[in-house]
């Protein structure tokens, strides 16, 4: 049996369901609650013989049955103060940003301020809707907060999150581990990076201590070690509550960190499609187009595959470019140890502020984009459009690729 997923949120089948008079228990639409009223948001606002009123959307219902209610029939502090908060913000955006003093005694809103708060509304609804499900869906605990303070922007419409490596039809990613170490005390003894040939990549702080280049070797889902072995940190996930927020200079959505992150932690790691480097080659000219640069070639020992996030990913999806960042990229092995697909992890090269945008270089993941030298002897078409780089870094080249 197949089954094609609802699209529709749960406020929009209730609205339905109430516009047709029907109930739906799996819903929660029932005899009881068909004629019940909460406040989604309010859309408009008017005064009428000295009395304030409000025009109110109400939760599960169309917009046509919109009423018009007395302010002190209201019992929605949060909802009014957002309405006001978002008319201000509008009226002060007019102004070019300059400080302003709201007049309180308005009797109507101009059409544009009404449709402002009303987009402001859904948007902030969208955004709620879209930070549950990241956080439903993530297997870490760390929370996905988003927030966008700059435009009318909601969630990006083709994104997908997934938390390990999606392998495209016809690519087979099977885990390479049959065997796991013995060791009672990892740093100690010999190790899964010591049958691999290279250090423990982790101090007794469970910091980063290998040079950059250089791979890491966790212990596996054999290994006789339990969870709090100091040679398992990338397999946990991301252990720092992030923000996707929306940048105020066009580089659209980043990413933030809610705490502060001391130098060589794990911060994240990089997911998505798994697809060959021929179809990246193709990909990388659309999204040269689009101005987007979401592939990550897997070129630690060959460069056979890359990882394409731009439908399905992590948070890693929405770290910006920069070139002076302050997040440095490795590869890891866990539970495969196929040398063609590690596992990217991003670790952090410096103190990172509570507040501070997260961001790596590009070029330094061994991306698939070619720079303007390395792209000379190609044919026209396989040239690629130059994407301007707006990292703002002191150092910055000028160009993403």
């Amino acid at each position: 049996a197949w089954y094609v997923p609802c699209l529709a949120s749960l406020e929009t089948l209730q609205e339905l369901c109430r516009k047709e008079n029907l109930t739906c228990k799996a819903i929660g639409i029932t005899n009881r609650s068909l004629k019940s009223y909460e406040v989604e948001y309010l859309c408009d606002y008017k005064v009428e013989e000295g009395k304030a009123y409000y025009l109110v959307k109400w939760k599960g219902w169309p917009e046509s049955s919109n009423t018009w209610e007395p302010r002190k029939h209201l019992n929605c502090p949060v909802l009014v103060q957002n309405f006001l908060r978002d008319r201000n913000e509008y009226l002060c955006r007019r102004r070019e940003g300059k400080a302003m003093k709201v007049r309180n005694h308005v009797k109507t809103l101009k059409p544009a301020i009404a449709d402002y708060i009303v987009k402001k509304a859904k948007q902030r609804i969208a955004l709620q809707r879209w930070k549950e499900e990241l956080n439903r869906k993530k297997n870490h605990k760390a929370m996905i907060l988003v927030e966008n303070t700059v435009d009318l922007e909601g969630p990006p419409l083709d994104f997908y999150y997934i938390n390990e490596y999606k392998p495209a039809p016809g690519i087979n990613v099977l885990n390479g581990i049959t065997t796991g170490c013995e060791c009672a005390d990892c740093p100690a003894e010999k190790c899964c990076p010591k049958e691999a040939g290279f250090i423990l990549a982790y101090n007794k702080r469970k910091k980063l201590k290998i040079q950059p280049g250089l791979p890491i070797y966790e212990c596996n889902s054999y290994c006789r070690c339990g969870p709090d072995c100091p040679n398992r940190i990338v397999q946990k996930g991301t252990p720092y509550s992030l923000c996707i927020f929306r940048t105020n200079n066009g580089r659209g959505w980043g990413v933030k960190t809610l705490q502060k992150i001391k130098t060589n932690s794990f911060v994240m790691e990089y997911v998505g499609e798994v697809i060959t480097s021929e179809e990246a080659e193709r990909r990388g000219q659309l999204y040269d187009n689009q101005g987007n640069t979401y592939l990550f070639d897997l070129d630690y020992d060959s460069d056979e595959f890359t990882v394409d996030a731009a439908r399905y990913g992590n948070v890693s999806h929405f770290v910006n470019h920069s070139c002076d960042p302050n997040l440095q990229v490795f590869n890891v092995f866990i539970d495969n140890l196929d040398l063609r697909l590690p596992r990217i992890a991003l670790f952090s090269t410096r103190t990172i502020k509570a507040g501070e945008e997260l961001t790596f270089d590009y070029q330094m993941k061994g991306s698939i984009d070619l720079s303007s030298d390395s792209a000379e002897g190609l044919s026209p078409s396989k040239k690629r459009i130059r994407t301007v780089c707006k990292c703002g870094a002191v150092c910055c080249r000028g160009y993403l690729n």
